[in-house]
């Protein structure tokens, strides 16, 4: 599956994919930021659905595209909404693939067990033990686990939301191993700073969210052809409120290591990939 287009008219969209369609090429509308997004379903005639999208920009009042329309209104597979409270709904799933929503689900599990009575538990269970020595073979995971404790309606919120954001925008574009890949490095090396430096009692999913900035940022500038893209105001939010941090302002328990080494990991894997990864996008 790979993005054409975003429009702005969901009905110009729908008269592309009904074209498409007319011509055995599959393709699905999304919500977009600022409109709807055209997907090809196999990206096998990808040069073949690049040629029809720039005929039907330069004339999109063809009446070829108009009895497109009709010919396949009765026929087709999925029903696009063009307005109404489902279209937040379908935004929402048609941003994250089955990584970022399983973190999401998982994180928002553990928050509600830690508030119906199940937080000393979780917290002897999901925390790294005070010394890595003490962490038995069979409990690996939990130098991983912290990423899902949160403490607050906040802190949750503020993760859940990034993590979404920037989590399922590199799930889209590279793919479900490539962001389950920078999260468990991202998880596991920030976890370990924090911990060796405040004990083990932290928890979050900001480490990776900071890991994911980082990836997004320097695969915008390294590898622009990714589909990888950040805004100056958004870098440069995240990168003043990780200093705020290490200011204390926000108060002592943020985990400032784990933002940290997150970023580090994030940028680091960005190089990887340049250097090493495959050039183009899957």
């Amino acid at each position: 599956m790979k993005q054409l287009i975003v429009m702005g008219n969901p009905r110009v969209a729908q008269a592309f994919v009904d074209y498409m369609a007319v011509l055995k090429i599959e393709c699905q509308l999304a919500p977009a930021d600022q409109g709807v997004a055209v997907f090809l379903m196999d990206e096998q005639y990808l040069e073949k659905a690049e040629y029809e999208l720039k005929q039907f920009i330069e004339n999109p009042n063809d009446e070829k595209y108009l009895a497109a329309s009709w010919t396949v209104a009765d026929s087709r597979k999925a029903k696009f909404s063009y307005g109404g409270k489902g279209l937040v709904k379908s935004a929402f799933f048609a941003h994250a693939g089955p990584v970022t929503l399983a973190v999401l689900l998982i994180s928002a599990v553990v928050y509600l067990f830690m508030n119906i009575g199940f937080e000393r538990y979780l917290m002897l269970n999901l925390t790294i033990p005070p010394q890595l020595s003490m962490l038995a073979s069979d409990q690996f995971w939990r130098v991983v686990t912290p990423i899902f404790l949160h403490f607050s309606v906040i802190h949750i919120v503020f993760n859940g939301l990034w993590w979404w954001q920037l989590g399922g925008e590199i799930e889209r574009q590279l793919g479900s191993s490539k962001l389950l890949l920078i999260t468990l490095v991202a998880a596991v090396i920030p976890n370990v700073a924090q911990l060796l430096a405040t004990g083990p009692y932290f928890g979050g999913l900001s480490g990776v969210v900071y890991a994911l900035l980082g990836y997004c940022w320097f695969t915008g500038w390294l590898r622009p052809q990714a589909g990888l893209q950040l805004s100056p105001a958004i870098v440069g939010f995240m990168l003043v409120w990780l200093v705020i941090g290490f200011m204390d302002v926000v108060g002592p328990s943020t985990a400032n290591l784990a933002h940290l080494f997150g970023l580090f990991v994030g940028c680091a894997q960005a190089l990887l990939d340049k250097f090493f990864g495959k050039q183009q996008p899957n």
